[in-house]
């Protein structure tokens, strides 16, 4: 990967506007195959990391992944984490809660989803739709029942403020217990979603992905973007940090994610667990077993 790969990192207290980032930024790579290439290197190293990470069974990993529709999210899983051991390595989607989920905190059902230690967790959405689809539409948060909050106009930009504090508390214990954050905004430029959402209406192989849903929270795509620039800032932090990925071009943003796995798989020097003395005594005594036989 190329060496501007950390400019993707937001920094903790760092001011953001996504027009600054450019969507369609690929890192001078110079096609899709070139790109590929790099990736299936790197997903090599990630194989044999998530070997390591299981065994030694100290940190999980938690890969969150948010964006706008049609943005990518689907493809990033099965095309960076191919080839990981299943056993490891989950994925749970999050569609709107139901009412179970409305009768606890808005935390709950993500918490029961959480990596155990050794494995890797994908959140394809995640508690995250709590400050960006709620926001846009406020009157989801009707629904939770929150003492206090039965009225629009008292949800203002204190409650949301709040919020953030909360995921900033929620992530901050997980950290501190083991878990690896990793949190990835797919930064799609408005005119490549819609070039992708004709291509679900126009390709019968794709008709199945297309919802009418999609067109319709487009109307509202300076909000979600305000709304992403407030929660990627107030919630990117050292131990916890957002990474915003180019993702008009499909395998570029495959490969940096890919990239970025892997550099922070390393920096955790991850190695096979050593067996005390009395334990490999054991297995000399097994060896001689077998070869008895």
């Amino acid at each position: 990967m190329k060496k501007h790969i950390d400019k993707f990192l937001i920094k903790e207290d760092s001011k953001l506007k996504l027009k600054k980032h450019n969507p369609a930024y690929t890192d001078g790579f110079k096609d899709e195959e070139e790109a590929n290439q790099t990736m299936q290197h790197d997903i090599k190293k990630l194989i044999k990391l998530q070997e390591k990470l299981f065994a030694s069974n100290q940190y999980s990993v938690l890969i969150i992944l948010q964006a706008m529709d049609a943005a990518g999210k689907d493809g990033v899983i099965k095309h960076v984490m191919s080839g990981l051991n299943p056993q490891g390595c989950g994925v749970k989607s999050f569609k709107h809660p139901t009412d179970e989920d409305y009768e606890h905190d808005y935390f709950w059902r993500f918490n029961k989803a959480l990596p155990e230690s050794g494995k890797i967790g994908i959140f394809n959405r995640s508690y995250y739709e709590n400050v960006l689809i709620c926001r846009v539409h406020p009157e989801f948060i009707l629904d939770e029942k929150l003492p206090n909050f039965n009225e629009i106009k008292k949800i203002n930009k204190g409650f949301w403020q709040h919020r953030f504090k909360q995921i900033n508390g929620f992530e901050k214990n997980l950290v501190q217990n083991g878990t690896i954050i990793l949190k990835f905004f797919l930064h799609l430029s408005k005119q490549e979603q819609q070039k992708r959402l004709l291509e679900r209406i126009e390709n019968e192989e794709k008709n199945w992905k297309f919802s009418f849903s999609d067109i319709n929270e487009r109307k509202y795509w300076d909000e979600y973007q305000t709304c992403y620039e407030d929660a990627i800032e107030a919630t990117s932090t050292n131990e916890a940090p957002w990474y915003i990925i180019p993702a008009d071009n499909k395998w570029y943003t495959r490969a940096a994610i890919a990239n970025i796995l892997v550099r922070k798989l390393e920096s955790l020097n991850l190695s096979f667990p050593e067996l005390p003395k009395a334990e490999k005594q054991k297995l000399e005594e097994a060896k001689m077993l077998l070869m008895k036989k």
